[in-house]
């Protein structure tokens, strides 16, 4: 009888986190308005270097400018390190893994100087040492050009494996080695049922397999 590994990688189990950017064009029209009141220096992005948020003088000021692209949706990247998301997702969110996430309130706009509809910036604070290496297919790069001395590289053919044991019950996480956000099959269906991803439309989700063949 054949006898399957502990972490053997599957399909449809773990996923990437990520604003879906296949859309093309300019993407989303949200501006940071006040960024530059709210860095701390030398910083170029709010975001530290540990993630998270630094004390913030002021709320986030975010207003929608047609001219710069289109309506934000429940997904967004590029504000300042931090992700744009929606209440919908911020609720599911909440929900389903509530200490992987850290959120700030912002005064989000419309062009005409309205109120619009509520957005808060995200960060992913939860960092775990949980990917099963020996069990995984990735390009590993050991190099002392990267702060920890190694980085997953995760183009071409992937298959990652994760210890279950390590993860727990968390549900979204990020790598040490890697700069990206994954989570799990039981967050992937919360966001289904939310309505957020559909089979037509991703509303700025996009949750790519970790198992690609």
């Amino acid at each position: 009888m054949e006898i399957i590994a502990k972490n053997e990688p599957k399909a449809g189990e773990f996923f990437q986190l990520q604003p879906d950017a296949r859309r093309g064009g300019k993407g989303h029209g949200v501006v940071f308005e006040n960024e530059q009141a709210l860095l701390m220096p030398p910083r170029l992005i709010l975001q530290p270097s540990t993630g998270g948020f630094p004390p913030l003088r002021e709320t986030p000021r975010l207003v929608y400018h047609p001219r710069e692209g289109v309506p934000p949706e429940d997904l967004e990247g590029g504000m300042s390190g931090y992700w744009l998301v929606s209440e919908r997702l911020r609720q599911v969110m909440e929900a389903v893994d509530r200490e992987a996430f850290v959120f700030a309130d912002t005064d989000y706009r419309l062009a005409d100087g309205s109120k619009g509809p509520t957005y808060v910036l995200c960060d992913v604070v939860r960092t775990i040492d949980a990917l099963d290496e020996d069990a995984s297919t990735l390009d590993l790069v050991i190099s002392d050009d990267y702060q920890e001395g190694k980085y997953y590289g995760l183009t071409g053919e992937v298959r990652l494996a994760f210890k279950r044991d390590v993860l727990g019950s968390a549900r979204v996480f990020r790598l040490p080695f890697h700069g990206g956000v994954f989570c799990d099959r039981i967050f992937k269906d919360a966001v289904e049922d939310a309505g957020i991803l559909t089979e037509k439309k991703s509303n700025g989700v996009w949750l790519y397999d970790v198992v690609n063949r």
